[in-house]
């Protein structure tokens, strides 16, 4: 396990890769957690996390799924919507002057069932969202609109 100071160091010397799962039921609303942690904390956003080394892409998929939403989601049910940068002005510490950089890979999964994110640290809520509500929310973060005006 990596400590705090030399994964801080990381994060001021190179982007992170990270991945984002853009969830759309039935009818077409999109589930959003919204955030206790750093960076973007206090704003409604996706679920997802970085993806660790010499993890492949799927197996961060089942993980980060599995963590965030209490069920394995395998990377064939997921189509790539591509690939965006994130970046934030603080970090997950709360270090003064260092910013975060992830470039994350964002997948869409169209949910057929009753997925629910499952209760952890990194969620004060969770709710579906519609598309026009998220884009016309000011607590929704600028980054996961994104996914939906293509900005």
């Amino acid at each position: 396990m990596m400590n705090d100071k030399r994964f801080l160091e990381i994060i001021d010397s190179t982007p992170l890769v990270s991945l984002d799962l853009i969830l759309e039921d039935r009818d077409g609303k999109v589930l959003l957690g919204k955030r206790v942690n750093r960076p973007a904390q206090g704003f409604w956003f996706v679920p997802g996390g970085r993806i660790r080394k010499n993890e492949k892409l799927a197996d961060a998929i089942k993980r980060i799924s599995l963590a965030e939403l209490g069920t394995a989601i395998p990377i064939s049910d997921a189509s790539l919507l591509g690939a965006f940068d994130h970046i934030y002005s603080d970090n997950y510490f709360g270090e003064e002057g260092i910013n975060t950089h992830y470039v994350v890979l964002a997948y869409k999964v169209n949910v057929r069932g009753g997925l629910e994110m499952v209760p952890d640290s990194q969620h004060s809520e969770i709710k579906w969202w519609s598309k026009q509500d998220l884009l016309d929310s000011h607590d929704v973060h600028r980054n996961t609109k994104a996914y939906f005006t293509g900005a």
